[in-house]
């Protein structure tokens, strides 16, 4: 049962086809898209003939001598019939071999000709504008709707925190931050600039804090080549951030070779023709990961019973778990789907049931795009519209998934994790005959739920967006395109700010009383709503119940509290609590509060009243070019004018009444 450090838990980037899908019967070794025709096949012959020496010396040998030559009849001619001369770039020769016979050994449906010939059957249908769902007819699925802080939620989330120490999480972190205007890895970027903690500490810390009883609960990462050494690097600096090394493993993802056309042709680099353009095949590998690295197992036998799968930059995750957690425990669930309520048509993907007269029938995330359509053509003929809640009966889709152990592992066991893949080419024009740019094949981790009998019961946990979803996924121009389109920016703009409103939100729920409107306020082109700026560590309250009992009466009943006025921020305040045993009794808090104490302290805020000048978001002008990314992309730093400071640095019990 014990679980691997990281390092030595690398995994492989696995196919997602059906082994029983029929094959294409093309001869493609005349193929006449530009890369080559019957000559150039000849000509590659010879080349490969006048090489054997050269390719068997490869670390193949004569596996490597099979794969060309089953390339080369697969009409792969040019990846080598330009060679040069044998003696001329020998070592680039080499690194193609190297580099193909890489690509082969990590696909495990057949290698890298499983591959191609998966590759030609989906760009084949992709071409035909086949449909997906054809023969399904759509339905709502079973589900659980959530009212944050009322009586349902709080006994779902008592139950889910008594569940958690059986639980495993799963973080798919595979990302650089390029699409976002940062340099780094996604995980790496800070949550908010008031307490700087990065989106990997502030994950772990709230694990931590749901630990008890000296249960540890394991935490696997599916990282990428962009990604794993800096991953690695970021734990090791950070001594794990407080977490024991053996709970933490990183399984490693490696990319798919990328297609030049419909006939699925590789890709070479245009800057290197001894190269294969490759990308990423998506973070449904990571169920193949879980089952190659022997980890789903692993947790299983030391008596896990959930695995918790959730995405890189989302700092909302953990208000929502517990309460999902809840619902899996109580209603059985065999996969959990964490969604948000969602509008009609509104561009998010929605969770549905799709059933076949035969009675086939499977619940999965069916694109904004392709759900209406479907309606339309089968059971509802208006279409994707809004009940009488305001909202599509379909809910959003936000890819934070909860499965229970045993029937996962069990699959995983059948299928070896293989997901089933999808195309999605960029064409040229509507012919769909060339490509603006290069695409591969890919998988998604909620996609799992296709390869599951239609009599497992599963479904999903609706809570409302500001709860659990604001992830920082897109760059300052991106972001203020979808602002203006009228669709969530999901920038790190908003993302911060998200996170101080959900704050002072439960705030409020548990009696906090907050004079005074947010106020308006525009950083990248893009207006939000600021009010308090509020954070507190994970081990200070990991739930609502337990932010219950760190304010007021310290009761977690009665949920949401009427406005207590001995506890009462501004608007313009700022309140940054870091610490495990910290209860505020009576606080008038107008300016900057940081409260700080070391494990073993005990600390009570009772007739505490603090007024200076305090803290602010302050603008910054996007042509600002002096700014580090981490502000850039924000729109604001945060200015320190004043504050008050309590730092207990020494176990004891402290009163503060002044």
């Amino acid at each position: 049962g014990r679980h691997q450090p990281i390092g030595p838990a690398m995994g492989n980037c696995f196919s997602t086809a059906d082994e029983g899908l029929p094959r294409s019967k093309a001869n493609h070794a005349t193929s006449t898209t530009g890369l080559g025709g019957a000559g150039t096949a000849r000509s590659a012959r010879a080349v490969l003939d006048k090489h054997k020496a050269l390719i068997e010396s490869s670390s193949g040998k004569g596996a490597a001598w099979i794969l060309l030559n089953k390339l080369d009849a697969e009409g792969q001619s040019h990846l080598f019939s330009t060679w040069p001369a044998l003696g001329s770039q020998d070592e680039s020769k080499l690194q193609l071999i190297e580099q193909l016979l890489q690509l082969d050994a990590t696909y495990s449906s057949g290698g890298l000709l499983g591959y191609l010939q998966n590759a030609k059957l989906l760009l084949q249908e992709s071409r035909e504008g086949k449909n997906p769902f054809d023969g399904f007819a759509p339905s709502v699925p079973h589900g659980c709707n959530l009212k944050y802080g009322d009586k349902d939620f709080m006994e779902h989330e008592g139950m889910g925190m008594d569940e958690v120490s059986k639980a495993g999480f799963v973080l798919v972190a595979g990302g650089l931050g390029e699409r976002l205007g940062y340099s780094g890895i996604k995980v790496a970027l800070p949550t908010c600039l008031l307490t700087n903690v990065c989106f990997l500490e502030y994950y772990i810390q709230n694990i931590i804090a749901m630990q008890k009883d000296g249960a540890q609960i394991p935490l696997a990462i599916m990282t990428s080549g962009d990604t794993h050494e800096k991953t690695k690097t970021l734990l090791e600096e950070n001594s794990f951030f407080g977490m024991a090394e053996s709970q933490i493993t990183l399984i490693k993802q490696e990319k798919v070779a990328c297609l030049i056309d419909n006939d699925a042709n590789l890709a070479l680099d245009p800057k290197d023709r001894f190269r294969v353009q490759t990308k990423p095949h998506g973070h449904g590998d990571v169920h193949a990961l879980m089952h190659s690295s022997g980890l789903a197992k692993k947790w299983q036998a030391a008596g896990t019973k959930w695995v918790i799968f959730f995405q890189d930059t989302n700092v909302l995750v953990f208000k929502a778990i517990p309460a999902a957690l809840g619902v899996s425990k109580q209603q059985d669930y065999e996969v959990n789907s964490l969604a948000v309520p969602r509008r009609a048509k509104e561009a998010i993907g929605a969770i549905t049931t799709l059933t076949k007269d035969s009675g086939e029938k499977m619940t999965i995330n069916v694109e904004y795009n392709q759900l209406d359509p479907l309606l339309r053509a089968t059971t509802y003929p208006d279409g994707d519209v809004n009940d009488e809640t305001g909202y599509s009966p379909f809910p959003g889709n936000i890819n934070q998934l909860i499965f229970k152990i045993d029937p996962y592992v069990q699959k995983l066991e059948e299928t070896k994790g293989v997901i089933a893949e999808f195309v999605n080419p960029k064409y040229k024009d509507s012919t769909k005959n060339e490509f603006k740019s290069a695409t591969r094949l890919e998988c998604m981790m909620q996609d799992y739920l296709k390869c599951l009998p239609s009599e497992s019961h599963s479904g999903f946990t609706v809570l409302d967006t500001w709860v659990g979803y604001s992830p920082t996924k897109n760059n300052p121009k991106d972001a203020l395109a979808k602002y203006k389109a009228g669709t969530a920016p999901h920038a790190a703009t908003t993302g911060e700010n998200d996170f101080y409103a959900a704050n002072t939100k439960q705030l409020k729920m548990v009696g906090v009383t907050v004079k005074g409107e947010p106020t308006r306020r525009t950083f990248n082109g893009i207006e939000v709503a600021v009010g308090p700026l509020v954070a507190w560590s994970p081990s200070f309250a990991c739930s609502l119940a337990q932010l219950a009992t760190r304010f007021g009466n310290g009761k977690s009943s009665n949920l949401p509290r009427k406005a207590d006025k001995d506890i009462c921020l501004s608007s313009t305040s700022t309140l940054l609590i870091q610490g495990s045993n910290i209860t505020i009794k009576k606080l008038r808090l107008d300016g900057a509060l940081v409260i700080r104490a070391v494990p073993g302290a005990e600390v009570e805020i009772n007739g505490l009243n603090v007024r200076n000048k305090g803290w602010e978001l302050k603008e910054l002008s996007e042509e600002d070019e002096s700014v580090s990314e981490v502000l850039r992309m924000r729109g604001f730093d945060l200015a320190k004018h004043e504050q008050r400071v309590l730092e207990f640095d020494e176990p004891g019990k402290y009163v503060v009444r002044k």
